[in-house]
């Protein structure tokens, strides 16, 4: 009795370590959001009580609901690419391609660099008087005079492109452990009965990519809807609103002095916003598990 109280008390120190940190990074903060969401406070001073006068103030704010819809034209776009380039470099690289271990390490390197290093990169390339894509592109005369890549019409285009390059190698090798995975006996099955490289790839591969598709797409779906570090580095939510997504508006609420907004600090409001934002992530997480789960059931 006394070895296995001693073990309990032993196993209890190793884990009290991550408790703490738990409790003060995860819990706390989320305790906090919830209390100040019903507070206006500003940051110092006294926190006032409104009630509910936040998410009245949210159901009317057109900036809100203009960073929701540009949030969701964000991670639609980065997704549509992200995924089926993903899936055809694993594919790729998964074969006796000659080098496909450097390539696995050049294209997974975006991963590992910081978010803010690469925006900054991104937007001397793209900037629109000097940067490199405009220079080649009017050397090879595709384009007669400079695109305003990060201006109205094309910002939102340049932060997906950059969004992708950043993620693809993350997901191509979450797609190549997967084909790893696969048994081998079905490809030599196939082959003795006919089936070509497409057959093999569409009967044999996507069907036991399945389960990992489905948790990739999930990881992915999460990660596109919070993103904006590269947003905020490349355009602040800019020109005039096209880049603004939800989490990029929130960070201004509650940090406004490092992105160029009124020296206005909202914690009041912004853990209002930052709840509604948690909310709309979690609903569409849920409803994606549910039409996964009945896909994965049809078939």
């Amino acid at each position: 009795m006394k070895t296995k109280l001693a073990t309990l008390r032993e196993n209890s120190l190793f884990l009290l370590p991550s408790v703490v940190l738990t409790l003060a990074l995860g819990v706390y903060p989320l305790l906090w959001v919830l209390r100040y969401m019903f507070y206006d406070y500003p940051g110092y001073g006294e926190a006032i009580f409104v009630g509910l006068d936040n998410f009245r103030r949210l159901l009317g704010d057109s900036l809100f609901w203009e960073s929701v819809r540009n949030t969701f034209v964000y991670a639609g776009g980065k997704l549509l690419l992200t995924i089926p380039l993903s899936l055809v470099l694993a594919v790729i690289l998964n074969g006796k391609l000659r080098g496909r271990h450097a390539l696995r390490a050049i294209y997974f390197m975006p991963t590992v660099i910081s978010t803010a290093v690469i925006s900054v990169v991104f937007y001397i390339i793209f900037n629109s008087y000097n940067g490199m894509v405009n220079q080649i592109l009017m050397q090879w005369r595709i384009i007669g005079a400079p695109i305003e890549w990060l201006g109205p019409k094309h910002a939102m285009l340049t932060v997906v492109l950059v969004a992708v390059w950043g993620a693809v190698g993350n997901y191509m090798l979450l797609f190549l452990a997967g084909l790893q995975s696969i048994p081998n006996d079905l490809y030599e099955s196939a082959e003795i009965d006919g089936a070509n490289p497409t057959q093999k790839f569409w009967y044999i591969t996507i069907p036991m990519l399945g389960p990992v598709m489905q948790m990739i797409v999930m990881l992915a779906v999460i990660a596109s809807l919070k993103g904006y570090e590269s947003i905020m580095v490349m355009t602040e939510g800019g020109p005039i609103g096209r880049t603004e997504v939800m989490y990029l508006y929130l960070y201004k609420l509650l940090f406004p002095v490092s992105t160029g907004s009124p020296v206005v600090q909202e914690f009041g409001y912004g853990s209002a916003v930052a709840f509604a934002s948690a909310i709309i992530v979690g609903l569409v997480t849920v409803l994606y598990s549910y039409l996964s789960k009945k896909l994965s059931q049809t078939y």
